[in-house]
């Protein structure tokens, strides 16, 4: 595989993880261009790219660290000045609760890579990383509650997400397996938060419903998809948090705790 053809691959990933680390499409995609055009203006960092997935986002993070204190969040605050002022003040709260741990986090569950990896990608050692990953749950446990609508048609699936959300302290209000369910669901009981599959009982779509959802009010959501690349593919609107199936639960409660920290 050339590096062109490596990189195409890999960018829906990084731009995933981008936009959770900001809980913003738009930032987040602000910095994977300017990590981008960093790199492609450096030759050692640009030869780089051809050793892989790991390589890309530690190109990533050597581009957008803060050189004050290591945050990717403070990149991400520079360059989002003319952004709303919800994102400016999520940005400014990323700042202020320990952006390494939500990074060691994000990169060991939704991105799926291995503590020596992040490790690598980070540039730090193996351990800081599962230092940091533990801390990082510490706070998840410490959020606040809220309550929450699966929206998922198969039943298994559907039994480990109540599980999981109810271990996490959290209250579902509700469960749907098809569009129409999900929004009759919503007008009875507003949840704070949204868990969706894509594909639904009754061959309608997740999108759609959680988009009339929307249209009644401001909620976040996490998709649940055994295809995420046919969502990032910057064509139109995508999801900020985006779970793959077959998932682990620590992707899933990292991802809730993405969405509840830039409610």
């Amino acid at each position: 595989m050339s590096m062109s053809q490596q990189l195409a691959a890999d960018l829906p990933f990084l731009r995933r993880y981008a936009r959770a680390l900001t809980g913003s499409q738009e930032r987040g995609d602000e910095m994977v261009r300017a990590a981008l055009e960093a790199v492609l203006a450096d030759d050692e960092l640009k030869r780089s790219l051809g050793e892989g997935r790991v390589a890309l986002y530690r190109a990533f993070h050597q581009t957008m660290e803060d050189p004050s204190d290591g945050a990717i969040a403070g990149a991400a605050a520079a360059q989002g000045g003319s952004t709303g002022t919800k994102e400016a003040a999520a940005a400014s709260r990323l700042e202020a609760i320990a952006p390494r741990n939500r990074q060691a986090l994000l990169l060991t569950t939704v991105e799926d890579f291995t503590p020596d990896q992040a490790a690598k990608i980070m540039g730090i050692e193996a351990g800081e990383v599962e230092r940091l990953v533990a801390e990082a749950v510490r706070e998840i446990d410490e959020e606040q509650s809220t309550s929450v609508l699966i929206i998922e048609d198969e039943p298994m699936i559907l039994m480990q997400l109540e599980d999981l959300v109810s271990s996490l302290g959290h209250d579902i209000c509700g469960t749907a397996t098809t569009r129409t369910e999900a929004v009759r669901t919503v007008t009875e009981n507003r949840p704070g938060l949204i868990l969706a599959d894509i594909q639904l009982a009754d061959g309608s779509s997740g999108l759609d419903a959680v988009a009339d959802i929307l249209a009644l009010g401001s909620v976040p959501v996490i998709f649940i998809t055994a295809y995420p690349e046919r969502l990032l593919t910057g064509d139109r609107a995508e999801p900020t948090y985006l779970v793959t199936k077959p998932f682990r639960e620590q992707t899933v409660k990292a991802s809730i705790s993405q969405a509840l920290f830039f409610k």
